[in-house]
This record gives C-alpha cells, structure tokens and sequence, in this order.
C-alpha cells in the first residue's frame, strides 16, 4: 500500500507539471498573438512621427511624437495631417487642412481667412494670416486636392507658398501626441 501512495503522489505530480507547462505554452502563445497584433496595427494602420520645426506652434511643438493614422482617411477641414511632398521638401512635413477640394479660400489684406465666404474661427493662430505671393486670392481648391497651412502662420511654408495639395501626398492624420508625456493626448 506504501508503493501506491507514493506512485499516485508522482503521477499527481507529473500531472501537475504538465498543466502548470501547458499553462505557460498557452500564455506565451497569447503574448505572441499579442505581439503580432500590435506589430500589424502599428504598420499597417498607424505610424509614429516627429515633429520638425516650428510651423504648426503654438498647437505642436518642436519634437514632439506624434501617431498618425491613414485607415480608412478622408480629409476633413480642421485636421492635422503629415504629407510627403518629395519635389519640395526633404522631410514629409505637418499642416493642418483648411479647405477640402470645390471650396473656395480667400485671406483678406487684414488676415482673416475665409472658407466659402464663412470666416473662420480659428483658435489656435497667434498671428494674423499672410496672403504670400504665390495665389491670388480668391482660390478653389482643385478636385484631389486640398489647401494647407500651418498654424504658426508667420513661420509656415504652406499653400500660401507652394499652391494645392493632391490629397495623394497625405501620409495620415495625426491623432494622439505621445511625447512629451506632459502634452500627451489626442489632437
């Protein structure tokens, strides 16, 4: 009787270590999954971007980090958006989207903007609006494209500058700003 309650006590024990195994097979498993998961959100469905320079002060800041997305994107007036204009800059740049494609955009001689003849409220400018010398005001928009500034007026290579931008050259809309914690929240 002694030999079979010591036999019981190594198969319970035997039984034990291969569940506490499959225990952590299965957790590993899961945290793989996890980690594919992730690994494809990020790539295919968000990126990360910094920020370089100071045209989109006061709202952005110099290096601040930014999550971008460009799923399922249809530019709207008001976003922040990162576009890739290679023939202009070296770096894809951030600019916030202040008229869609068949508006019509005019910056008066006193720095208002307006956007199909509706002023805009625009916040979060400190500095009146410059009309530059590439357009001459009233501008529509082209179909595919849409008008850009930053929101550092005085300080900004935008639309005012360079015309239109095909709504091709947009990368995604930022989103979330993750750096510096201190700013941390959604754009």
């Amino acid at each position: 009787m002694g030999s079979e309650s010591v036999f019981n006590s190594n198969g319970d024990s035997s039984k034990n270590f291969n569940k506490v195994v499959k225990e952590i097979f299965d957790l590993f498993e899961i945290f793989v999954g996890a980690i594919i998961i992730v690994t494809i959100a990020v790539a295919f469905l968000f990126r990360t971007v910094g920020v370089d320079g100071r045209s989109m002060t006061h709202t952005l800041q110099h290096k601040d980090r930014l999550i971008i997305s460009s799923f399922c994107y249809q530019p709207t007036v008001g976003d922040i958006v990162v576009l890739n204009l290679p023939d202009r800059f070296e770096m894809p740049i951030i600019k916030r989207i202040i008229a869609n494609e068949g508006q019509t955009i005019n910056i008066t001689n006193n720095g208002d903007v307006y956007v199909d003849d509706v002023k805009l409220k625009e916040d979060y400018i400190h500095d009146k609006t410059l009309k530059k010398n590439y357009n001459s005001y009233p501008v529509k928009v082209p179909k595919g494209c849409v008008f850009v500034m930053g929101d550092n007026r005085m300080g900004s290579t935008d639309s005012r500058d360079i015309g239109c931008v095909n709504k091709n050259n947009i990368v995604g809309k930022a989103i979330l700003r993750i750096l510096p914690f201190s700013s941390f929240g959604t754009l």
